[in-house]
């Protein structure tokens, strides 16, 4: 073998190598995320089964079972597609949309654009509630839309307009609306106004733990010491 060869054949196994990587990178990929979630759900991702999670991130490739009289509903981060189950009920996650193994097929909504990438942070605004609502300096945060820019005032504007819209079109327990508003409050920082969307989420599901963790965490930002 001559050394020209064998500098190919390592370049080819290299180029390969780097595909391969790749390709198991794609596929690890968070692909939606799980915003409503009542009963016994479980999932299997590679080899491995487990009790689905509130919030939680999916995968392509996750199986979900949905045992009879629970309920999951799942959002797209990519089509911003819905797709609510009730159990008895066995699916798939894709990369848009989930095949379905048995029972019924779910119903379908598609919210508006730039919805499900911020609900898309709800794991990590849970996270910094639960960092934060312990202590740190208090921060008043009612004024703070004076010191925004135009353009991250028109942000917040259009940001309630679409809340408004999601709102009217969505069940009275759902909070999918409130998540959304309190991600695009939390990047301004705008606490005060975040006070008033914590406590609606609180009336809609007063028995979330995590909604507790965010109204604790706003409290603390808002209440001076």
């Amino acid at each position: 073998m001559n050394a020209g060869f064998r500098r190919f054949a390592r370049g080819a196994a290299a180029a390969a190598a780097a595909l391969f990587v790749g390709a198991a990178f794609a596929q690890q990929q968070d692909v939606g995320l799980l915003n409503h979630l009542a009963g016994d759900v479980s999932y299997t991702s590679g080899t491995g089964t487990a009790k689905a999670k509130p919030f939680m991130k999916v995968r392509e490739g996750d199986r979900f079972r949905v045992a009879a009289g629970a309920q999951v509903r799942l959002v797209y981060f990519q089509g911003s597609r819905q797709e609510s189950y009730s159990g008895p009920a066995a699916f798939t996650a894709g990369t848009q949309q989930s095949t379905v193994q048995s029972g019924a097929q779910p119903q379908v909504t598609t919210l508006p654009s730039g919805v499900p990438q911020k609900i898309a942070q709800t794991p990590e605004l849970i996270q910094i509630a639960k960092l934060g609502r312990s202590g740190g300096v208090a921060v008043r945060g009612l004024n703070r839309d004076q010191r925004l820019t135009p353009q991250q005032q028109a942000e917040v504007r259009q940001a309630k307009q679409t809340y408004e819209q999601l709102r009217a079109s969505t069940a009275a327990d759902d909070i999918t609306p409130e998540l959304y508003l309190y991600s695009v409050l939390q990047d301004h920082l705008l606490y005060g106004e975040m006070k008033p969307v914590v406590a609606e989420m609180q009336k809609r599901q007063p028995g979330n733990p995590d909604v507790a963790i965010m109204a604790d965490y706003v409290k603390v930002k808002t209440e001076a010491r």
